[in-house]
């Protein structure tokens, strides 16, 4: 390149950078309620020339609330449940069953079967049956829905279903799912069996990438049993046969009134994602009490349920008078729950965090161990269990009330992802949830083992808990 032309590319790429870098800085003002955050992106814009932008174009806008705005939002919107009788002999829980009803707009459900179902080793046999005994409809969304062994007999019996004439809905992530290709998308759309792929697009400016995903994992059959956990579908979830990097996991399936609230659920985000309604009685049909569980669904996403499952951990935490358990594959919460978790124990709540040793992503592991200071000086017990890694997403609170489903304790679960959790009031699935929790205090964390670290160790991890806002 000739030496004059030089000069001339350093300004063209100022100016680029300059303007780049200041829309970046009104966009943020103008759309980004988070101070952390909007510091975090409005830094890298500056210090990071064009590159900084260009991150922030792919990762840090929200694009789902400018989509929601330009559908119906009375379409998107769950509807409010008939009231029913709030949970009895729970008396200093009413506070949270109070705000967990006007924070999701929907009522506790009472007459739920709930069944624990440990791996896919319990859950896709019985997922797999009640697909293949569907009679009127199906309702599929998963983040990750790969096409191996595993994914090979739920597609077989979803096509299966569809030529016996069940109506099927199936909701693909488009990043989880595969970003570039999907095999189990092209196979159900060869076959004719209904398929979407959420918020997914060849035009890299219009897809979201990492943020803004469908995490949810919900199977509902016929309108009348449902499951859902922290399930993906996948041959590594299936412990017995033995696969390289096996994934723990947790699925729950129920069986009552509940279930439509799971239906909803699904079914506004495939009017979402394709603008079809989905109605009538095939999707959902009169329910009848068939246990003693009272069982509510709250759904969390940045278009129209901003934070909600945040918010009923915070109020969950506040209320809590004995115990707190938690177990879940990724911990990075924000300072409100590290606070009310502190707080918790500084007035002799037990809390109790359990984590895996390593999980699948290591820079969340560092930040983790640069995160977790103030609760070990507060009192909280944090615990690390051995490989396989666990993905269970699990919560449990003086013995009485559980909180099961997709989120993790994280920014991206708890403010970016479309998730789905339930609430579980006066049950023996309760006791489950925290055995199996307690099961896995393995290794107990303390502050001595953070000191051990090495300068470039406590060094490495600082600087990943930096990268909180995009983690």
């Amino acid at each position: 390149m000739p030496a004059v032309f030089v000069p001339y590319l350093a300004i063209a790429l100022s100016i680029a950078h300059f303007v780049l870098a200041a829309g970046v800085t009104l966009h943020v003002l103008a759309h980004n309620r988070n101070p952390g955050s909007a510091v975090s992106w409005i830094g890298l814009a500056w210090l990071s020339p064009v590159v900084g932008s260009l991150l922030y174009l792919f990762l840090g806008i929200n694009r789902v609330r400018r989509r929601a705005r330009s559908r119906s939002v009375a379409a998107l919107e769950d509807p409010v449940i008939d009231a029913s009788p709030a949970p009895a002999s729970c008396e200093h829980l009413a506070g949270l069953e109070l705000a967990a009803r006007r924070i999701s707009r929907r009522e506790v459900q009472p007459g739920n079967a709930v069944s624990l179902l440990a791996n896919g080793d319990a859950a896709y046999p019985q997922m797999i049956a009640a697909i293949k005994g569907a009679a009127t409809s199906i309702a599929l969304s998963s983040y990750i829905f790969r096409a191996d062994e595993v994914g090979h007999e739920f597609i077989a019996a979803l096509i299966g279903a569809r030529r016996r004439g069940v109506e099927i809905r199936v909701l693909i992530d488009g990043y989880g799912g595969g970003y570039l290709r999907s095999a189990t998308y092209r196979r159900l759309h060869h076959a004719r069996v209904p398929v979407a792929r959420f918020m997914h697009s060849v035009l890299p400016w219009r897809m979201p990438f990492l943020n803004l995903r469908t995490h949810r994992k919900i199977l509902c059959v016929d309108g009348c049993v449902a499951f859902t956990g922290g399930l993906n579908i996948g041959a590594e979830n299936v412990v017995a046969r033995h696969p390289r990097h096996a994934v723990l996991d947790t699925h729950f399936r129920f069986e009552g009134p509940v279930v439509a609230q799971l239906c909803e659920a699904f079914a506004a985000q495939w009017f979402f994602t394709t603008g079809e309604t989905l109605a009538g009685p095939a999707w959902f049909p009169r329910l009848e009490a068939l246990g003693d569980s009272l069982v509510r669904a709250i759904t969390s996403g940045p278009d129209q349920d901003l934070e909600k499952i945040e918010m009923l951990v915070l109020e969950a935490l506040a209320c809590a008078r004995t115990s707190i358990r938690i177990m879940t594959p990724y911990f990075l919460p924000d300072d409100r729950i590290i606070t009310a978790l502190a707080l918790a124990a500084m007035r002799n709540v037990e809390v109790d965090i359990v984590l895996p040793e390593h999980s699948n992503h290591p820079t969340v592991d560092w930040a983790m161990r640069a995160h977790i200071g103030p609760l070990l000086a507060a009192g909280c017990r944090i615990w690390t269990h051995k490989p396989p890694f666990d993905h269970s997403k699990l919560m449990a609170v003086d013995g009485i009330w559980c909180l099961v489903g997709s989120a993790n304790w994280d920014m991206r679960s708890f403010r970016l992802n479309f998730e789905i959790n339930l609430e579980v009031y006066q049950s023996l699935i309760v006791d489950q949830v925290s055995a199996r929790i307690v099961a896995k205090q393995t290794t107990r964390l303390l502050q001595a083992d953070l000191d051990r670290r090495s300068l470039p160790t406590r060094l490495r991890d600082n600087a990943a808990h930096l990268m909180l806002p995009y983690l």
